[in-house]
């Protein structure tokens, strides 16, 4: 049904992960450099979650392919469901911080809001991705992520003839 929906979320999941670095880096970058103070914690929260991500996308779908024991279905679970949080909790509190500033103009400004979106529109994919990898594993289906354990080895015993 959905499962095969998870590649393309993957997929976006990461160009996404990559445009919210690659903004909250240039805002962090703003705020070392033209600033006398530094970068606001929310913003450097917004640089890990997508390096987290790279990590969780790897795991999720590189390690089911080539090593099919390392993989865990709740171990599946468990990095979409801390994605969908660390996007939700960097993505509130980016944009409770822009909405206290006193004033917010230029191009770090819009910078940063756009990673506010962005970062919304991360916590939507995982979020998605989270309900369809909980639903297959809850209904018992989840047997897309695991091989079979048994033996395709081209040479097998023959059993001893009397």
């Amino acid at each position: 049904m959905a499962f095969g929906l998870l590649l393309p979320l993957r997929i976006a999941q990461f160009v996404f992960a990559v445009v919210v670095v690659g903004l909250s880096s240039y805002v962090a970058h703003w705020y070392n450099a033209d600033t006398l103070t530094a970068s606001p914690s929310q913003i450097n929260f917004l640089i890990f979650v997508p390096l987290f991500s790279f990590i969780s996308v790897v795991y999720l779908e590189v390690v089911p392919r080539f090593m099919p024991k390392a993989s865990h279905p709740y171990a599946h679970l468990g990095f979409e469901v801390v994605n969908t949080i660390f996007y939700f909790a960097g993505f509130i509190a980016l944009s409770v911080f822009i909405g206290k500033l006193l004033f917010c103009r230029g191009s770090v400004c819009a910078a940063a809001r756009a990673d506010a979106v962005f970062a919304a529109f991360s916590w939507m994919l995982w979020t998605a991705s989270s309900a369809i990898v909980a639903m297959k594993i809850f209904k018992g289906g989840f047997k897309g992520l695991k091989t079979d354990q048994k033996a395709t080895s081209a040479m097998k015993e023959v059993p001893a003839q009397p």
